[in-house]
């Protein structure tokens, strides 16, 4: 037998009947696999620690039971060794390396499936392929077995799966509900139908795993995990009840074919978490579009003055204010064409255009799976109607909309995210998405695709004083778990103290000015609507001003520092033009006390400031001599936070 390369080693070692094992690349992440009592099991290790025991795997289908009475037929190991770019994510440099393992079985009825895994460093993925049988040439997948089986000792921080057709003008399930911290396996979900991904658990001191799910298009549905039974969280797809009941709930597949990959990113503290790249890793571009997708950032009315300012002069006014702060867009939110008007629109643009600001405009996804009266309605949800409004849309010089009030996860669904992606991208539109599902790697499969929501973001602090309470909590979690595997349309750093266009009454930040400025580098996404107001220009802080101008959106690296989820988060990102950012909030009711290391952020620097809460209702800042900033100490007091610019 030829001996194993290095970078193979040990790919396919056999320890007893059917046991497989392939390691990462650095040896440290090692994945079993093997068939007991004809169910296919898996487990996952990281650096010696258990992350993962045996859990199961296979599905159920309309056209036989591919879970139990299986029988490994063969296996195969390969590499994978690609580079790729991207400016829209955490990363713009990408090298992917990993190790696979494909694992062909077959049932107690002689049909065939096969397991293919790739395992890279700090993350397992897999994925189910599926020949033709015979003259069968498609196939209805009515469950995943697919399971995950952690050390009783784990905890999670994991957000709940909601009741279809219920909240606001009956538009859920859309990502938006909290999140419990360190919670136990075997507590119940809120509504009894699991949990969304991504999904974040520590098992005890031995390390963390977050799982998700990417390469999800128009050929699959959204998938979750049900609620722990019998020790396992398994695979679940979207209720029937879903989108008003419009589609199936069970995805179907052409033959052959695969179902998405599932991946695991784990580690022996949260850096792999914070800073991987697998839901990108694993999946290609699906068309070529007409240019880049625009990063940049811009002003929203809507966030603050709320449907009143659905008019052209304020609208004019926030157009003034994202020319001030030299950003590049303006957010039209919903009413816009019944409040301004298509004709006047058009103005709108003109004026934007000669002030270098590009208007964007919001629109519903649709009318039959929902009860919403937000306009324009009916515009996205079929083919002929959404060319008509993007031919439109163009002849105008609009290039950027906001898609909201999407209702599930169906393959329907999924379907329909992709389709107003592909007509988009023919007459030179971006898309953001809002009331909507999370992203499955599709910064890099669509390449106009520029946000998603799918959180309980900023606009739950103007309708809620308990989520203005919550903010910090809320702001520790998201950088480890939902913005990790996805970039976050949060629309966030309010510099107001009250959430009202007057500034005097409505609800009440609890958080510090520099708090503020650090969500809009921890919330990472290509383009930025921050919750900037007209005021702030002269009721804010100099410094917070400033620094909001000179905020980047697009980034070349991210860097874990410390923290934990639900209590404080520090992590450092470079921009793309160079520089490091390094931002850190704090929940806990002590005072968090950070010592920076500077010298593990490369590049020679010119200068360091540092912007930071005394307190939560007083904001400073100062600079640092390159020569003398080694090391840089903050104190962070609840519901407070910090950025060092390093330029």
């Amino acid at each position: 037998m030829k001996k194993a390369t290095l970078a193979l080693c040990a790919l396919l070692a056999y320890s007893g009947a059917f046991a497989l094992t392939v390691k990462s690349p650095n040896g440290k992440t090692v994945l079993n696999t093997e068939v007991i009592d004809g169910k296919a099991v898996y487990s996952v290790t990281e650096d010696g620690k258990t992350i993962l025991e045996n859990s199961p795997l296979g599905f159920m289908s309309n056209i036989g039971d591919f879970y139990n009475g299986l029988t490994e037929i063969s296996s195969k190991t390969s590499e994978v060794n690609k580079y790729y770019t991207q400016d829209k994510i955490k990363k713009s440099d990408i090298h992917y390396q990993a190790n696979t393992l494909t694992v062909d079985y077959k049932n107690a009825d002689g049909k065939r499936f096969s397991v293919e895994f790739q395992v890279s460093d700090n993350n397992v993925a897999f994925r189910y392929n599926i020949p033709r049988q015979g003259e069968t040439g498609s196939i209805v997948i009515d469950k995943e077995m697919t399971g995950y089986r952690f050390p009783e000792y784990t905890t999670t921080f994991i957000t709940p799966q909601s009741d279809a057709m219920i909240g606001w003008k009956r538009t859920k399930p859309s990502y938006e509900e909290f999140y419990v911290a360190d919670g136990k396996m075997d507590m119940a979900s809120q509504y009894g139908h699991g949990y969304t991904f991504p999904a974040l658990f520590r098992v005890g001191d031995d390390g963390w795993a977050l799982l998700t799910e990417t390469n999800v298009d128009g050929y699959y549905c959204g998938s979750r995990l049900s609620d722990y039974q019998d020790g396992v969280y398994t695979i679940e797809y979207p209720m029937p009840e879903e989108n008003n009941g419009n589609g199936s709930a069970a995805p179907g597949l052409a033959l052959p074919g695969n179902t998405p990959w599932r991946t695991i990113t784990v580690g022996s503290d949260l850096a792999p978490i914070v800073e991987t790249t697998i839901v990108w890793d694993l999946v290609e571009p699906r068309y070529q579009a007409q240019h880049k997708a625009r990063n940049g950032k811009g002003t929203w009315s809507w966030i603050v003055w709320q449907d009143d300012s659905i008019n052209y002069d304020d609208q004019i006014t926030f157009i003034d204010l994202a020319a001030a702060m030299g950003y590049t867009s303006v957010l039209v939110d919903c009413g816009w064409d019944i409040e301004i008007g298509r004709d006047r629109i058009k103005d709108l643009v003109d004026y934007g255009k000669s002030k270098g600001v590009d208007v964007l405009l919001w629109y519903s996804s649709s009318g039959h799976w929902n009860d919403i009266t937000q306009s324009p309605t009916n515009h996205m949800d079929r083919p002929i109607v959404r060319k008509n409004e993007m031919k439109w849309m163009k002849e105008l010089g609009v290039n950027g909309i906001k898609v909201d009030f999407f209702g599930g996860d169906k393959q329907e669904t999924i379907r329909l995210y992709e389709d107003i992606l592909s007509d988009a991208a023919d007459y030179g539109i971006d898309v953001i998405f809002h009331g909507c599902t999370m992203p499955r790697g599709w910064e890099r499969m669509y390449p106009n695709y520029v946000g998603s929501e799918a959180v309980l973001a900023s606009e739950n602090m103007i309708f809620s004083q308990d989520f203005c309470d919550l903010e910090a909590f809320h702001a520790t979690l998201h950088p480890f778990i939902r913005n990790s595997v996805g970039v976050m349309e949060y629309g966030g750093s309010f510099l107001n103290r009250h959430m009202h266009k007057s500034n005097e009454k409505g609800n009440l930040r609890r958080t510090g000015d520099a708090f503020s400025l650090a969500t809009a580098v921890l919330f990472q996404n290509p383009v930025q609507n921050f919750a900037l107001v007209p005021n702030n220009l002269t009721e804010s802080p100099e410094a917070a001003i400033r620094f909001m101008r000179e905020v980047p959106t697009a980034w070349k690296d991210v860097k874990y520092v410390e923290g934990y989820p639900g209590k404080y988060v520090v992590l450092a990102r470079e921009a793309e033009k160079g520089g490091w950012y390094i931002a850190g909030v704090n929940n806990q009711e002590k005072t968090q006390e950070i010592t920076l290391d500077m010298t593990q952020f490369p590049g020679e620097f010119s200068s360091i400031e540092v912007f930071y809460d005394k307190d939560p209702l007083n904001m400073d800042s100062y600079t640092v001599k390159p020569s003398k900033g080694k090391n840089v100490k903050v104190k962070v007091p609840q519901n407070c936070g910090f950025v060092v610019v390093a330029k």
